[in-house]
């Protein structure tokens, strides 16, 4: 059966994934575009994990102001080409990611920026506090081991629950663009001022 190049075109501009990849997805869905996006997107979380080596050179920044003009926010985004960087869904998670980085106050993107001295510092407060409720000495490490996770989540954009949706992580929201789009995105870098606070 023939794909009309309108039809790849259009599946193109809503999933963002190759035109090769387009023509295939509606070939194999008989030409029904919804089946066609709902295989592409599953084939993409799939490939996501594959994507994250690549080169994401290309993206945007934005700003984020707050009501009142008194907290604002910069945030990189970056992805592999300029196409994506014009996609709609790409823009909107970038807007979102603004409105995170104001509502949650992350101070690093990963759990990997976080400085080794400041992570051993966390523990040993947080084994003082399991020893001093009296907690068993077998079960401290796994106590400090979970409510570490909790100032993960506290202090890295990616481990926060997303604000329109907590059940979500912003690392998960990002894994889904990844497969939905079909490049790799990265979020770069961010800055948050808040008006009065000393730098």
């Amino acid at each position: 059966m023939g794909i009309a190049v309108e039809a790849i075109k259009e599946l193109r501009e809503k999933t963002g994934c190759g035109m090769m990849d387009c023509k295939k997805a509606l070939s194999e869905t008989k030409g029904d575009s919804e089946k066609a996006m709902d295989l592409l997107r599953k084939k993409g979380l799939a490939a996501a994990a594959k994507r994250v080596g690549r080169v994401a050179a290309q993206g945007m920044v934005d700003a984020y102001i707050h009501t009142g003009g008194k907290l604002g926010v910069l945030v990189e985004v970056n992805c592999e080409s300029d196409f994506v960087a014009r996609n709609i869904e790409f823009q909107a998670f970038v807007k979102d990611i603004a409105m995170q980085v104001a509502a949650s106050n992350p101070q690093y993107v990963s759990r990997d920026e976080v400085p080794e001295t400041i992570i051993s510092h966390e523990k040993e407060i947080l084994e003082t506090q399991a020893k001093g409720e009296g907690k068993p000495a077998k079960a401290v490490e796994k106590i400090v081991n979970g409510r570490l996770e909790k100032f993960y989540a506290e202090t890295c954009l990616l481990d926060q629950p997303f604000i329109k949706d907590p059940k979500v992580i912003i690392k998960n929201l990002l894994a889904n663009l990844v497969a939905k789009i079909g490049e790799n995105i990265v979020i770069r870098r961010f800055t948050r001022y808040q008006l009065g606070e000393k730098s």
